[in-house]
């Protein structure tokens, strides 16, 4: 489309924001809905939808004196260099998307949205304020699964577990009941050979054991964040005992993602973690998913705790500092999460949607994770601030890494805690911070 300005390398990229993108904040005068926006993103779905479905012709129905050039960015890394050397430069796109983790990063540069019907009709926009002010607008909700196959359950006599230790017990008893014929069966599949792929534990839990959806930036805090009785400790000794109890098969390590995904797909495995995009995944590898099923991670200890799961809002629509035309960028924001247009995207991509006046029902599959815990409490995940990101860098704090070395010969978990805690501490001190 010839509205459409796609810059698809860092180099093309780069050469815009040392030239054209001076102004990219937008033509100044004219009235609030005239002028020239620069909307940047780096998602390859999002760009695809637009290009499909006109989005700058749509809007300019509503708002004919209005231009928007849509500038795509390579991937994510490449757009968050981008954009750090764009604020310095006070050269930052009227709109521009953010994830949990940075927006306390670009809050000076982003504008409260708090006032926008947006804001007012999106589930969790409220919850990733900071100090009093949405900065962004989650285009949608994330959720975390475990996804399981229901006849092998049933033919290994086994119910779905609803706290951690019947986790840990249904899991034994499916690789001692499938592994007894099958020596390269594995309950749970884990492509640890990637390392990400362990995230559900050990990035996820250690929220989930008290509801804690700022554990990271709570941890940037203390000086010791790991010792015994914390939520981390706590989450990664549960992690722990389950990783080394042999239910992830021979040889867990010797797996990447793709390869545990597709065993799972055939049935090699009766149990797989994954966020709700893996869905699509295991459907390309499966003869059927008739059998498929859902539930949360049961991180509780018993019944009588709240089951908690985790949701995450994802690409943070906000409207920065540096804009000529902050009025038409937040008409922009409005449009975008209005009937004109919100409804036909979040139908477009497999994940939740965010906004409370246009609900989309959920996979039956992925469903089935709802109908279980009808009561569950969903606790708002916080990828970490900038503090704690300071100090993870500073100390090699990797928690997927730290997952993969559970599962080698003579790791001590307890010593790679204080260890962990002393770095931390001198960390803190070195960074100065508070």
């Amino acid at each position: 489309m010839k509205n459409i300005k796609k810059i698809i390398s860092a180099a093309v990229a780069s050469v815009i924001t040392a030239g054209m993108l001076a102004g990219c904040g937008g033509e100044s005068g004219g009235s609030a809905t005239s002028g020239k926006l620069v909307f940047a993103i780096w998602d390859n779905n999002l760009m695809e939808y637009i290009e499909s479905n006109d989005m700058v012709g749509k809007f300019r129905e509503k708002y004919p004196d209005a231009d928007i050039e849509v500038e795509k960015i390579k991937d994510d890394s490449e757009y968050w260099n981008s954009m750090k050397m764009r604020a310095s430069a006070n050269q930052l796109p009227d709109v521009m998307f953010n994830k949990t983790f940075t927006l306390s990063r670009f809050q000076e540069y982003l504008l409260d949205l708090s006032d926008t019907e947006a804001c007012k009709n999106n589930a969790l926009a409220e919850g990733y304020a900071l100090n009093g002010k949405v900065l962004g607008i989650p285009m949608t909700a994330g959720y975390e699964y475990v996804y399981y196959w229901k006849d092998m359950f049933e033919e290994a006599n086994v119910s779905v577990p609803t706290t951690w230790e019947e986790f840990k017990t249904a899991a034994s008893t499916l690789q001692s009941y499938y592994g007894a014929s099958d020596p390269d069966f594995m309950a749970i599949a884990l492509g640890a050979k990637d390392e990400w792929p362990d995230y559900p534990y050990m990035e996820f839990m250690p929220a989930l054991v008290n509801g804690n959806g700022q554990n990271w930036n709570d941890m940037a805090k203390t000086d010791t964040p790991f010792a015994n009785g914390s939520d981390i400790n706590t989450a990664y000794h549960r992690v722990y005992d389950l990783f080394t109890s042999g239910v992830l098969g021979k040889d867990p390590l010797g797996l990447g993602n793709d390869q545990a995904t597709n065993l799972f797909a055939q049935k090699k495995a009766a149990v797989i973690a994954l966020g709700d995009w893996g869905l699509q995944n295991i459907q390309n590898g499966a003869d059927s998913i008739d059998r498929l099923g859902t539930f949360y991670l049961p991180v509780r200890e018993s019944a009588s705790e709240p089951f908690r799961y985790v949701v995450q809002g994802d690409s943070f629509m906000g409207v920065t500092t540096h804009s000529k035309n902050p009025e038409l960028a937040k008409a922009f924001v409005e449009w975008f999460y209005s009937e004109d247009w919100y409804p036909g995207y979040v139908n477009y991509v497999s994940s939740a949607s965010s906004m409370t006046n246009f609900p989309k029902d959920k996979d039956p599959i992925l469903a089935q994770s709802d109908e279980a815990q009808p009561d569950g409490q969903p606790v708002m995940y916080d990828g970490g601030g900038d503090d704690f990101t300071a100090i993870q860098n500073e100390t090699a704090f990797d928690y997927k890494k730290l997952g993969a070395q559970m599962l080698t010969d003579g790791f001590d978990l307890d010593a790679a805690l204080e260890e962990l805690d002393k770095k931390w501490t001198e960390a803190r001190g070195k960074l100065g911070i508070e």
